[in-house]
């Protein structure tokens, strides 16, 4: 009798194993059989609801099932208290975006905020310049960066910048954003692609992902409407922002290279007026993307 108990007990064992095994995971929002992810958006995409009511805009994410976002300025809150509301949210603040002109006078204040705020990275999104992006703005932003990469790597923060479309301006053989790339130090600035900001002024993200491999550890997922040909100003229409899948861009190709060179995280960024209608269906276009 007492065998057979064993005997049973041990069936209702691996019987047990094998469910639990064969349970699914819960699936990441906007990850699916190809793309991994991880992926997150970018407050600004909805920077008019924060700016009305940023409860009800912290309320709004959530509501799409994101976890990691990336900031884009406190809507007049302190680092802490903004913090907390995201922290209430169950909302992780991987990276923030900061003015240039502050990494110029005060990058240790910028990294005090970074760790009030939780952030892994801090970075910049535009370098101020007039008129086209030339060779001397291009240098000064190179001296800023290394400066300001190092004043936050000693505080544990990780440095990147956000490319913008201007910095692929011809410069002799190749752009300023070779440049950039060649004579910021790899062991304090990091770079985040947008791809639509490769996209708009002509270029190829597959081709700069390979060229630059693993310096890419963030990405932008920003869509432009097809029909739409850039030039290198840095500004476009935010109405030329679509729904992931409904643009230019060749997905699959693109994830496919960011994956391989191993970028950590990914932010859907979309700044048209419809940007709270457009996301769930690029976080759906993700969810349902093959290659």
């Amino acid at each position: 009798m007492k065998h057979a108990f064993n005997l049973i007990a041990s069936g209702l064992g691996i019987l047990a194993g094998l469910i639990i095994t064969a349970a699914p995971a819960t699936a990441q929002v906007g990850t699916g059989r190809s793309f991994k992810g991880p992926v997150g958006l970018q407050l600004y995409s909805l920077r008019a609801e924060f700016t009305r009511n940023v409860p009800a805009a912290i309320q709004m994410v959530k509501n799409l099932g994101v976890k990691n976002v990336e900031l884009a300025g406190t809507y007049n809150l302190s680092p802490a208290k903004f913090k907390a509301m995201l922290d209430e949210a169950g909302l992780k603040p991987v990276s923030g975006h900061f003015p240039y002109d502050r990494y110029k006078t005060d990058p240790e204040g910028i990294a005090n905020d970074a760790k009030t705020l939780g952030l892994e990275y801090a970075g910049c999104a535009w370098i101020s310049h007039q008129g086209e992006f030339d060779k001397a703005e291009c240098r000064d932003a190179i001296q800023v960066f290394n400066r300001a990469g190092e004043v936050l790597r000693k505080k544990g923060i990780k440095f990147f910048y956000h490319c913008h479309g201007y910095e692929f301006r011809p410069y002799k053989d190749r752009t300023f954003m070779d440049l950039l790339m060649e004579e910021t130090d790899p062991k304090n600035v990091r770079y985040q692609m947008d791809v639509l900001w490769v996209v708009h002024p002509g270029f190829d993200p597959v081709v700069y992902l390979k060229k630059y491999g693993k310096r890419w550890e963030l990405m932008h997922l920003k869509d432009l409407r097809k029909g739409v040909k850039g030039d290198f100003t840095g500004k476009s229409n935010v109405e030329d922002d679509v729904v992931l899948g409904q643009g230019q861009m060749d997905w699959a190709s693109i994830l496919k290279a960011a994956k391989e060179v191993g970028v950590k995280h990914y932010f859907i960024e979309d700044e048209a007026t419809a940007a709270a209608k457009q996301i769930p269906q690029s976080i759906k276009y993700l969810e349902s993307l093959r290659w």
